[in-house]
């Protein structure tokens, strides 16, 4: 056995390196004999496995890799390629262990807090597949992109909102705020205007020391990107796995593309875009405060066109940023070493340029200048809102009409996913930025609550107020549709529950266990009911966001106050849901602070934060450059490299790559980086996996069931394992891409078994006398039919290795040779034959 049958698999990422197996060893085995060496690759799913759970032995040594991602062995194994003989009939076990790639050290925490920018990551490659159609896929790109630009903007606006306005405009230059606070004395305006105060009393000079603080969270989002560059995507491309003579791009997989997985250039041009973006919005807020005081009657002419000019140079670096973002989008058909010089290098120093500039003219004396209500700017986060829901609403309109000109079977949402995702991102951008600025504003206003009277200060502005008042009212809706899942969970528990006992023929029904296991089934299955929640909140998302920039155009006040003279009812409701929402929006943003801390300090805990980026960072950074690293840019290279090491120039070498969960969406994007050649000495073996159920609905463009379908044609074969008890995993049907065509005799049938039993046993046996657990998304090693499996893989590649190394026969006894090319059939076709129903499977 290879691995026990309590095997667990798990995941997560990290940093630059790694070397490649040794391949000194002379190829076992001449023409005519046994097959040589087999290798079965295991790649582990989300969470925090060791390589001695994956290998079922506590002694266990890295055979190559480095302390982020790396290939270990048990002990008795490290010199299996010298002694050959002794693992005839089975292979040879490795593991890939990769979990630090997104679990690391307590910097890992700060990641958090980019958290909506790996979502709007997310909505680039949710968008439908597409043929023929590449203006609208660029167009596609580029709008994500916009989108991910104002996140970035929003993110640093709030930051100006609490340090500018909160803190030295309206605090600062109210007596009764800052006297409170010992910390601000320094800043504090006189309580008379005639009186002298401190150097830094006078507003402009708070303004100037405030921007240190976005400032510095610009800073901080450029060195995380830069950080995480240095180690992910600035990897050389493993070009020798792609074959020069492969067919054009046109019609390719675009996982097998060569610079799929080497987002170098884009990142480091994206990067110094957003990074100069967020230097210019700082620039703009100090520009915009000094512009309406130096352009009043009596106001400084030499400033005002020193303003004047900072203005212009504000408004060209915005365009330079536009142009940046919007001139070039992923190259994908080969690794992209070009260098934009000037951009990368000349972008973000002229906006910091720009900024300090801006720093020196607001600092300078003006000592008729006072602060009084809200600083100038405030329009700022309705415009944001407004730009960004005209650009869900485009994504969407844009999906739609791709999935309906290129339908593929089970797309998500009908093709509106990139709208939908792209909500939740800017929803989430909302909560956190709108969360801060609420919680500090009701900090410093006091009793007054935001915007209301009897404060201290002004608060802040009256649409962020509006937007934290919808938060009740979503999470009302929320707790609806929960409530609608629960009842169809108990409606379909009922349901299941006399078809459980059915498929134990041999067991005495027992209605309490049968209720176990249908309650779970029921359970699983709200996977597949989850887009319809994600487009209703989506939606309801958009409808109130609107309403709440509507409402305060209209009044220009807070809920609360606006709705004064209403029907009690009204004014009461409006009370409510404002204080309410502001003290959700806070909470949300403490709670965010506090798991962070957490992390920081607990390793476990980063674990957890780490499962949640396995998920989302699988995808390379291609429209926000400070979302958190695409950690398969180190992990896919790292198996398309040991693969092609163990089978380069050795025929008669077979290789299993075995995933799980996770793992196996890597192994299928490892897998498919390899020359066709290569690809017929490797068999998949894929269990828990989301590639179908998950990746197949959500990406079509990349996982769907025609990709699917390809990638099964060009394998020696391809089994998968499935249970209905499975939240994540499923079957992968890809013999529903098109109708099948007829293989050659030996072809691998099908690629589902399943669903499995789960439990094994329904009740106590002879020979499991205990109960059996339910296993749902783990221990598939414990299943009989992952042996069986197993074994038919590696019979399969056994009898392929040698007919590979036999002696050549004429040409009407020909056989498959190791680098033939594969067939040349129709996109989107299987090459294999119809799977056939038979025991233990399933027909998809």
């Amino acid at each position: 056995m290879l691995a026990p049958a309590d095997t667990k698999l798990t995941h997560r990422s990290g940093e630059p390196g790694g070397s490649t197996v040794p391949t000194d060893h002379a190829p076992s085995g001449a023409p005519g004999d046994a097959p040589g060496l087999a290798l079965e690759l295991l790649v582990h799913g989300v969470g925090g496995t060791t390589a001695a759970e994956m290998l079922g032995d506590p002694r266990t040594e890295r055979v190559t890799g480095d302390g982020t991602a790396a290939i270990h062995r048990r002990t008795d194994d490290t010199d299996a390629e010298q002694r050959p003989e002794d693992y005839t009939g089975r292979a040879v076990p490795e593991a890939y262990c990769w979990s630090n790639l997104t679990s690391g050290n307590g910097a890992r925490a700060l990641w958090l807090i980019l958290l909506p920018f790996m979502v709007a990551n997310l909505a680039h490659w949710t968008r439908p597949a597409s043929r023929g159609r590449a203006r609208t896929v660029r167009l596609h790109g580029l709008l994500v992109r916009l989108l991910a630009l104002s996140l970035t903007v929003l993110l640093v606006a709030a930051a100006c909102e609490v340090a500018l306005d909160l803190v030295a405009w309206q605090c600062a230059g109210a007596a009764r705020c800052a006297g409170e606070r010992s910390w601000l004395a320094f800043l504090a305006a006189p309580e008379e205007p005639a009186a002298p105060g401190s150097w830094w009393s006078q507003p402009g000079r708070r303004l100037a020391l405030a921007a240190v603080l976005p400032a510095a969270v610009t800073a901080l989002l450029w060195w995380l990107s830069h950080r995480t560059w240095s180690a992910y995507e600035s990897q050389p491309p493993l070009e020798r796995t792609v074959p020069e003579d492969a067919p054009a791009a046109e019609g390719r997989p675009p996982l097998s593309l060569p610079g799929f997985w080497y987002g170098k250039r884009l990142v480091a041009r994206l990067r110094a875009a957003h990074t100069a973006a967020g230097f210019l919005t700082v620039a703009a807020a100090l520009t915009a405060a000094t512009a309406r005081h130096d352009r009043a009657p009596g106001g400084s002419t030499a400033l005002d066109l020193s303003g004047r000019l900072l203005t212009g140079l504000v408004l060209a670096g915005a365009a330079w940023v536009l142009f940046v973002v919007c001139g070039r989008g992923r190259k994908e058909t080969e690794p992209d070493d070009g260098a934009d010089t000037l951009a990368v290098r000349g972008l973000p120093p002229a906006s910091l340029a720009v900024l300090l500039s801006a720093v020196v003219h607001t600092g300078w004396s003006r000592p008729e200048w006072t602060s009084g209500g809200t600083l100038p700017g405030d329009e700022t986060f309705s415009v944001l809102a407004v730009l960004q829901g005209t650009l869900v609403v485009a994504l969407g309109v844009l999906g739609l009409r791709l999935h309906r000109r290129t339908r593929v079977p089970r797309t998500t949402l009908h093709g509106t996913a990139s709208g939908c995702v792209a909500m939740l991102a800017c929803s989430l951008g909302g909560v956190l930025s709108g969360g801060v600025c609420q919680r500090v504003g009701d900090w410093l206003d006091g009793p007054g609550g935001s915007g209301g009277s009897g404060g201290r200060i002004a608060g802040p502005p009256a649409v962020l107020t509006w937007q934290a008042s919808v938060i009740p009212v979503l999470l009302a809706l929320v707790l609806l549709l929960a409530g609608w899942s629960a009842v169809h969970v108990w409606r379909d528990t009922r349901r299941l529950t006399d078809d459980v006992a059915a498929g134990y023929p041999a067991s005495l029904p027992d209605p309490s266990r049968s209720r176990r296991i249908a309650a779970t089934i029921a359970r699983a299955g709200l996977t597949d009911r989850a887009p319809r929640l994600v487009a209703a909140v989506a939606a309801a998302t958009l409808v109130m966001g609107g309403a709440a920039v509507l409402g305060t155009l209209l009044t220009g006040q807070v809920p609360g106050r606006a709705t004064d003279g209403a029907p009690g009812v009204v004014a009461g409701t409006a009370d409510a849901v404002q204080a309410l929402g502001s003290w959700l929006v806070g909470f949300a943003f403490v709670l965010l602070l506090a798991w962070g801390r957490r992390a920081y300090r607990d390793a476990s805990a980063r674990r957890t934060i780490g499962i949640l980026w396995d998920v989302g960072t699988f995808w390379p950074r291609c429209a926000h450059p400070f979302a958190p690293p695409c950690y398969a840019e180190r992990a896919v290279p790292d198996l398309a490299w040991r693969m092609a090491m163990w089978t380069d120039g050795r025929p008669e070498r077979r290789l299993v790559i075995s995933g799980h969960s996770q793992g196996s969406v890597l192994a299928a994007a490892a897998v498919w980086q390899l020359d066709p050649g290569t690809r017929r000495q490797v068999a998949l073996l894929t269990y828990g996996s989301p590639l179908e159920r998950l990746y197949g609905r959500w990406f079509p463009a990349y996982f769907g069931p025609h990709r699917l379908a390809a990638l099964h044609g060009d394998l020696e074969c391809w089994r998968n394992l499935w249970r209905l008890t499975d939240p994540i995993g499923g079957p992968v049907r890809p013999e529903r891409a098109g109708a099948p065509e007829p293989g050659p005799p030996e072809a691998c049938l099908g690629v589902d078994r399943g669903p499995l039993r789960d439990p094994v046993a329904y009740g106590r046996t002879r020979e499991l006398p205990l109960p059996e657990p339910i296993l749902a998304h783990g221990d598939y090693q414990a299943d009989p039919a992952f042996a069986e499996e197993r074994a038919g893989l590696l019979a399969r590649l056994a009898d392929r290795a040698r007919r590979a190394v036999a002696p050549r026969r004429p040409p009407q006894e020909a056989v498959r040779r190791p680098g033939r090319q594969p067939d040349r059939r129709r996109p989107g076709t299987p090459g294999r034959r119809a799977a056939q129903p038979g025991p233990g499977r399933s027909e998809g």
